[in-house]
């Protein structure tokens, strides 16, 4: 059987990642699907984890690491009384020693207080944290622990969507770095039931996007290749939190040949040394970011390739 020819297609994916598979077995299955020569992802589920994993198809992969900062929205189902050795049901379960009642409502929203804000966070052993050039996970799969050191984690928000006996549903809103296994243990404790494990998570917006634009896997696959390639978004709408800058034709030539450019007029002095912005060209295509520098000139921070934006002129505005 000829295999199909591997497309140079850029653009973002919002995929919704389903229950049981890696986000890397996710990510190839959609990179088959899209028969796309090269992808990424901005940023990994646990297999057991849903929700939303955007995907990053060609030129787009140059800015996946845009997203891995970014505030995130999950949905997590608590068993508190209980602890499992992956933070998660995937792991052996055990009952803890704590022979108390089940917390009200109003103890939980107590409870949770202390949980908002700057908090610090122990890294679990079931992680893919790096230690001497290897993944914790495989450390802790043959009985080992290694020590860690704390980290600084940020909580925007945790509201409780319901409490049944000894199961509690959060909707989180929490920086990056954050695990939200190790996060429902220590919510376990703290409420005095000795623990508690993760039975189920869905990661419902990563900042602006959220479930109500991504795709499942099944839906991408009952579509025509045509219509996946309308499910993309434009490589540039992972950036629309930075200002945009419209380059006249000479000026977007020098920046694409690695020429710092002055900041146009009516910008000039407007911006902070540093800053990052998008980069487009009078005829509204996307080029790149650049940043700003201390003299306020635009220096190239990362850039579409020549041969990408050389197929879109040719695409958009031949004849």
């Amino acid at each position: 059987m000829i295999k199909p020819k591997k497309r140079n297609i850029s653009g973002v994916l919002l995929l919704d990642k389903p229950y049981g598979i890696s986000s890397n077995k996710a990510l190839q299955t959609a990179k088959q699907l899209f028969v796309a020569a090269k992808c990424g992802h901005t940023g990994t589920l646990d297999p057991m984890a849903t929700g939303l994993l955007p995907v990053c198809f060609g030129e787009a992969t140059k800015f996946s690491s845009i997203l891995l900062g970014a505030s995130k929205i999950y949905e997590a189902t608590l068993k508190l009384g209980f602890m499992s050795t992956t933070g998660d049901a995937e792991g052996a379960i055990s009952q803890t020693a704590a022979t108390v009642p089940n917390p009200t409502f109003t103890q939980c929203q107590q409870t949770l207080t202390q949980f908002i804000g700057r908090i610090k966070q122990m890294p679990p052993m079931f992680s893919a944290l790096k230690h001497h050039g290897k993944p914790l996970y495989c450390y802790a799969r043959n009985g080992e622990v290694i020590e860690r050191q704390a980290r600084e984690i940020v909580i925007y928000e945790i509201q409780i969507q319901s409490l049944n006996h000894n199961e509690l549903q959060l909707r989180i809103q929490c920086g990056t770095g954050t695990y939200i296994r190790v996060l429902a243990e220590d919510i376990g404790k703290a409420m005095g039931c000795g623990g508690a494990y993760l039975t189920g998570l869905r990661r419902t917006a990563i900042d602006r996007f959220d479930l109500s634009q991504a795709y499942s896997l099944i839906a991408l696959e009952n579509m025509s290749l045509s219509e996946r390639n309308n499910s993309l978004l434009p490589i540039d709408y992972l950036l629309y939190g930075y200002p945009s800058i419209t380059l006249d034709r000479l000026n977007a030539l020098h920046i694409q040949q690695g020429r710092n450019i002055l900041c146009p007029e009516n910008i000039s002095g407007m911006m902070k040394d540093g800053k990052l912005v998008r980069l487009y060209s009078e005829q509204h295509q996307f080029l790149g970011l650049g940043e700003i520098t201390i003299e306020q000139t635009i220096t190239a921070k990362r850039l579409l390739s020549d041969s990408y934006l050389l197929e879109y002129a040719t695409q958009n505005f031949s004849g």
